[in-house]
Formats: structure tokens, C-alpha cells, sequence
């Protein structure tokens, strides 16, 4: 497939487009963009028609996480974070949406989280913001199951990237991920999580648990990594 990649760094963007192009042969085009900031999401769906750019596929695995204590928190972090994790989800989904259902086929895959699945202090900007994600995707498959166009939500737990050096157990790299995506997309239902240990305490903490205590046991799990953080 042909690709396009949007990020804030233009040099590490075209240090990856650069690598695609040599290893798969395929065609590769980057914007460098902030989609935290407001009106990023409309101006990259204008740079894609003005590029008669038609996107089968629209990943968004745009992210970011704080660690710590709300009380702690700076109010505007919290909200870039939420911008970024939530909004430009919503409204990249709304700005190319349609022209998949007019051609009746497209996929849309919103990269959610296993934070998504229950409270999580010392993340709870970032766990929140993943749990409006899989609410907003299921319900988005729902209006869409009858149009020819896959809608999933997909929750990694830890995984190896920039965004999370810190050591954990269990954590699985990129690649594992993006297996993962390649079978939801060839699944029907509207949310798959990453990994059979990772699942199963998504429905442990999402089903079983009564939120107030799923909170408590995330809140004695988070403390020591908020406190070294």
C-alpha cells in the first residue's frame, strides 16, 4: 500500500519514508504536523484533496501520555493530551469517513489503549482519553456495519516506543501491534485488544471489577512508576 505519513518531526518522518521507499518499493509522502493543534486535522484532510490523495485506510495512532497526579498536573498539557488523543481521532474519522461510504469500502482503525478498559490514576487524562476512543469507535462501527467500511479500535498494552521507555513486564514491540491490526482488520467485531495476557485483563479490569475497585488495584500498581516519573 501506498502511505502517508503525518507527525510533528519532518526530519524523522522522512528518515522513515526514506527507509519505506527502499524496502517495499512503495510510494511514500509526509506532512509534518501538529494534530493537537487546532484545525490540524481539517488542514491535513485539504492537503490530502489538494494532493488528490484518496485514503482507503486511516490509521490514527497519533498519541501522548502524562504520568502523575492530576493535582500535579499542568492544565494545559492535560488538555493538549486530550486534543490530541480524542479530538483529532473524532475528527479525522469525520472529515474522511464519508468519502468511504460514498465508495463503500475504506477501513478506519483508531488506536486505542488497555488503559481504555478501566480508571487509571496517575494516567487519568491519557486512560480516559483512550476509553472516549473505543466508546467512539464502537459506536461509529454500529452506524457503519451496513456501508462496506471496517471500523475498529485497537488496544496495545505497554508497548516498545518512545512514548513509554520505561520497563515493563510484558511489553511487546511495534510489530506485534501491527499484527495485530492487520487481523482486526480482517475480523468483524468492533474492538480488538492486543495480545491473549493483555485481554485477558482488559475484561478482568472492564467487566469483572466494579470500577471503584479496579481503580484502587491500578492506584497501588501506578504509584511507585508516578512517584519515579
Amino acid at each position: 500500500m501506498h502511505l502517508v505519513l503525518v507527525a510533528r518531526d519532518a526530519a524523522r518522518l522522512e528518515a522513515a519514508a526514506k527507509r519505506l521507499r527502499a524496502e517495499h518499493g512503495t510510494q511514500v509522502s509526509t506532512l509534518a504536523l501538529d494534530l493537537s493543534h487546532q484545525g490540524a486535522p481539517s488542514q491535513l484532510a485539504q492537503w490530502l484533496a489538494d494532493a488528490g490523495t484518496e485514503v482507503d485506510v486511516l490509521v490514527n495512532n497519533a498519541g501522548a501520555s502524562l504520568m502523575g497526579p492530576v493535582a500535579d498536573s499542568r492544565p494545559a498539557r492535560l488538555r493538549g493530551l486530550v486534543d490530541l488523543n480524542a479530538d483529532a481521532v473524532a475528527e479525522l474519522t469525520a472529515l474522511l469517513l464519508p468519502a468511504m461510504v460514498a465508495r463503500r469500502r475504506g477501513a478506519i482503525v483508531n488506536i486505542a489503549s488497555t488503559g481504555a478498559y478501566a480508571p487509571a490514576p496517575y494516567v487519568a487524562a491519557y486512560a480516559a482519553s483512550k476509553a472516549f476512543v473505543l466508546s467512539f469507535t464502537q459506536a461509529v462501527w454500529a452506524e457503519t456495519r451496513a456501508t462496506g467500511v471496517r471500523v475498529v479500535a485497537v488496544s496495545p498494552g505497554p508497548t516498545d516506543t518512545a512514548m513509554n521507555t520505561r520497563r515493563v513486564p510484558g511489553k511487546r514491540g511495534p510489530g506485534s501491534v501491527a499484527d495485530t491490526v492487520m487481523s482486526a482488520l480482517r475480523g468483524r467485531g468492533p474492538a480488538v485488544v492486543d495480545g491473549r495476557l493483555n485481554t485477558f485483563q482488559a475484561f478482568v479490569f472492564g467487566r469483572l471489577l466494579p470500577a471503584s475497585a479496579a481503580a484502587r488495584i491500578a492506584e497501588r500498581s501506578l504509584r511507585k512508576a508516578a512517584l519515579e516519573d
